[in-house]
This record gives C-alpha cells, structure tokens and sequence, in this order.
C-alpha cells in the first residue's frame, strides 16, 4: 500500500512544482519518487500478508511484479521525456497525470474488490483522456481525445453493468466470496451471473484492445504524443491484462468452460485483425498501433490456457513487449525531430546516419516478431508452452501463421533502414535517450541468450 500512497503524493508534489515554476525539479523529484515506490514494493515482496482494508486490495506476489513493471517502464518514459515537452510549456501537467494514471494501474495489478477494479480502471483512464487530447491546437490529438473518452466511457458502462450483475447474483463485490459462490453453487449459479462474466469481458478487452472491441486503438494511438502512446501500449496493456488475469484464474476459474470459448475466438480474431491490418499501414506510428492489437491476442492465449504458469507467461511476454516498444517508440521520436515524419521512409538510410540507432530499432524489430535470441522470442515461447499443454493445437497453428505475417511487416523498417538511401541529416541522440535504449536493448538481448535470469525470476 506504500507504494500507492507515494504515487499518489507524488502526483501532487510534481504539480506544486510546476505551480511554483521549478521545472528542473520535476524529472528528479518524479524517479526519486519512482525509486521510493518501488522500494516499497520490493519490502512487500518479503512480508505479504492478506488482503488489506477489508479486503480491498490485495498485494501479493503477482500484484507486487506487475507493478514493479509498470513503476519502471514509466521510468524510463520519464527519462526519455526530458527535452520531449520543452516546447509545449505543461510539463508539470504531463508528468502529474501520467503519475496519476500510473496510481491507477497499480491499483488495476493489486485490486481484490470490483470496486477497486472500477476505481483503478477510472484513474488511469481519465487522465489519459486528457493526456491524449492535451495538445489543444493539434485536431488529430483533439480528434483522438474525444473517440477515446465516448469509447472509454461507453466501455465503463458495460463494465459497470457486469459488476453490478455479479454483486445480484453473490451479493458481493469480494473477489473471494465471489469465488466461494461458484464454487459452493455449480449447478445453481444464476443467469445473472453468466450475463455478467460476458458483460465483463466486454468492458476489460475493451481496455487491452482487442477485436472486436479495439476500434478506438489505432486512431488514438496516432493521434496522441507519442510519449503518451508509448505509455498506453506498455504499462495500460500490461496493467490491463494483469486485472483481467487477476478475474478469470482466481474467481472464475470452475467456470472455464462457459467463458474460454468467448476468448478463443476474440484470440483468433484479434490476431488476425491486427496483423493484416498492420501490414496495410505505410506510417510506422500506425503499423506499432496495429502491432499492439495483435500482441493482445498473444497475451490472451494465458487467458485461454489459463493455469499455473499464465501469470509467468504473461509477466515475460509484457516485460519483452514493453522493452521492444519503448525502443521503438523513442527511435520514432529521434527520426521524427529530423525529418519531421512518421512514415517507413523517414527511416530510409538510418544505418548510415545513426549505426547505433538502426540497431537498437533492429533488435526491437526482432523481438516484436518472437525472432530467437531476443526477449521476444522467450514471451512467444512461454505463451505457445502454455497453449500446447492444454492442447489448444488449432489455436498454436493459426499464432505461428500470424508471427509469419508479423515477420513481413517488422522487417520493412529494417530494410529501409539498411537498403535505402536518404538525404537527411544525421540523427543526434541526447544521453537520456542513450541510456533507455542502451538498457533495453541490453535486457532484450540478455533474456533473449540466457532466458534463466528471467525464468528463475518469475
């Protein structure tokens, strides 16, 4: 619980900061609070005890990694936001509100009552409704802001509607008594509580994006800043899919059959959907959009085959997901201020003007794809493990035909980078951007050779 207080006091102190014009404060102040929460985690790790606050949330172990890895993926967009925001004069709002909405996704990873699930999900939310559209005189960021926040709020009312559905029918919003119900009633569970779980499944695909239900993706991934993008495809997907874990593994488990089939087939189709769809896109920005669909239906194949290794499974796949992504979306970032584009061309020739630069993209390149020696490779891996153990062989056949497609697409920026040639200007790394790269790639890589210091981990 530490943790959440020092997220949420942070917050504040970020935005009295910049009320009292101390910007050079506010990247300090923001990883030594990051620092303070992960601390806490990291003691909690040792000392787990119930759930705390009348069974409100719930630090465990699983709760403790996931959070731990959405507190230090927003680090290292932190890091790599220094100089990102100098031009717009709202830095201190930026930082406040993506600390806000972090505070939600730990409270998403940590949530043992729906009522924190709802309270989480609308923290995190509701300041990435601002941060989307938070460029006022851009209408794409404008555009994006208002899909996000109907879609958002139109997704809250079937989750709302799930809850309330499954309080009807147990009397409880209690992850455990919830479970107790089924458990103690199987041939006497109420329809209420079937309509719910569907219902449920709604409002949470909603949030990983997936098909059907991932339409607002690749227009609000476009529009908004592409800091702020880079933080909704890692620590809102993973926080997302550890809540929606969380649910289907503890609670509704005895109920597997009635509810796998559903994510079966949002699997399939938001694999395919997202694939061919991101090999139609000519803007890089877009095709990492349409990417971050087909990764959720990677990520469901732990739902699906849900058992004793999906919360490992997911852990490795997220944390290899969200290395890669921050690679790539920090290479857009740089390509971006020299050429003032989005698109595959204005990475024509990248090898030769930033050797270092084109590599770091290569490797996120190849862990996006599950390409061997690379983290990717090793979340694709533990993924496939799981859904082979409950013979789910259709479903493996249809993943392997969608990594070759994904291959197709990842590779385009690869050879525009090494087989075309450009007339732009070098691309200049600032130290802050070194060190995020240099340590993403360093961890893709070394979970990619030895995968046993991720394994023994998890």
């Amino acid at each position: 619980m530490g943790a959440i207080i020092t997220l949420s006091i942070l917050a504040l102190v970020v935005l009295y900061l910049g009320l009292f014009k101390m910007k050079s404060m506010l990247l300090p102040v923001s990883i030594l609070g990051f620092l303070v929460a992960i601390g806490f985690l990291w003691n909690d790790w040792t000392s787990t005890s119930g759930p705390l606050y009348s069974g409100m949330v719930h630090f465990d172990h699983f709760a403790i990694a996931f959070s731990i890895l959405c507190i230090a993926v927003t680090l290292c967009i932190f890091v790599i936001s220094k100089g990102y925001f100098d031009e717009e004069g709202q830095i201190a709002e930026y930082y406040s509100l993506l600390i806000f909405s972090l505070t939600g996704a730990v409270l998403v990873n940590s949530y043992h009552n729906f009522s924190m699930l709802f309270l989480g999900i609308e923290i995190m939310s509701v300041a990435l409704y601002i941060l989307v559209g938070i460029r006022k005189r851009d209408k794409t960021s404008n555009e994006a802001a208002l899909k996000y926040f109907l879609m958002g709020a139109f997704s809250t009312g079937f989750l709302l509607f799930g809850i309330a559905l499954l309080y009807g029918a147990t009397g409880s919003f209690d992850l455990s008594e919830i479970k107790d119900y089924v458990v103690n009633n199987p041939q006497a569970i109420s329809p209420l509580f079937y309509g719910g779980i569907l219902l449920l499944i709604v409002g949470l695909t909603f949030k990983v994006g997936a098909v059907p239900f991932h339409f607002w993706t690749p227009d609000v991934y476009d529009g908004a800043p592409i800091l702020i993008t880079s933080y909704m495809s890692t620590v809102v997907k993973v926080a997302s899919f550890a809540g929606l874990l969380r649910l289907f593994s503890y609670s509704l488990l005895p109920l597997q059959d009635f509810w796998t089939p559903v994510f079966l087939v949002i699997a399939i189709l938001t694999l395919f959907v997202g694939n061919i769809s991101a090999l139609m896109q000519s803007s890089f920005k877009r095709m990492l959009a349409y990417s971050s669909v087909s990764h959720a239906g990677y990520m469901l194949f732990a739902i699906v085959a849900v058992g004793a290794t999906s919360a490992n499974s997911i852990f490795a796949y997220g944390l290899a997901y969200s290395l890669a992504t921050i690679v790539a979306f920090t290479g857009l970032i740089l390509v971006k201020k020299t050429t003032g584009s989005e698109h595959f061309e204005a990475f024509n020739g990248l090898g030769k003007r930033n050797p270092l630069l084109a590599f770091a993209i290569t490797i996120a390149m190849l862990s996006l794809a599950g390409i061997p020696l690379t983290a990717g490779f090793i979340g694709k891996f533990m993924m496939f493990s799981s859904v082979m153990e409950n013979y789910h062989i259709v479903l493996l056949v249809l993943a392997v035909i969608n990594a070759g497609i994904a291959v197709y697409y990842y590779l385009k920026v690869v050879v525009a980078m090494y087989f075309r040639d450009s007339d732009e200007s070098c691309v200049n790394v600032q130290w802050n951007y070194s060190f995020v790269l240099f340590l993403a790639v360093a961890l893709t890589i070394l979970i990619g050779v030895y995968p046993d210091c991720l394994l023994k981990l998890i």
